[in-house]
């Protein structure tokens, strides 16, 4: 038996533990960033959306924590709610892909296609959001 028929058998029994492993770890994830905001409007992203210019910080600034909340939430939900649940879950994947897109923009514009950036946790939320807007529940 070679090792790569070997580390197959291993792993079959698991396979379908893979996406739930990637869909928790970035659902928690995604959930932590967000509450770590609260108490809403988080006060230290409003006075930098602010000396940014942004229009109504206090409510930007509010709707990036509910929403990291919210689509952290909704991955995790997403995998229990059958048919529904697909949709669920790539609409989360979305929102994951949206609100880390807007961080890369406004918070982290120097890091595109740089060591920075490929170092970093956010690139893997980015591609865990982008990994479940395509797959939905499809395993």
């Amino acid at each position: 038996m070679s090792i790569s028929n070997y580390l197959d058998s291993v792993a079959k029994p698991f396979e379908g533990l893979a996406p739930w492993i990637l869909r928790l770890v970035l659902g928690v994830s995604f959930i932590l960033h967000g509450l770590g905001k609260f108490p809403l409007p988080p006060e230290k992203m409003v006075a930098w959306f602010e000396s940014m210019g942004i229009a109504a910080p206090e409510v930007v600034a509010s709707l990036v924590a509910v929403g990291e909340v919210g689509a952290g939430a909704a991955v995790i939900i997403g995998g229990f709610l059958g048919g529904v649940g697909h949709l669920v879950t790539r609409l989360a994947g979305g929102a994951v892909l949206v609100i880390m897109t807007g961080a890369f923009y406004l918070a982290h514009s120097d890091w595109f296609i740089t060591q920075k950036l490929f170092t970093s946790e956010q690139i893997f939320l980015f591609i865990g959001g982008f990994y479940f807007l395509i797959k939905g529940n499809k395993v």
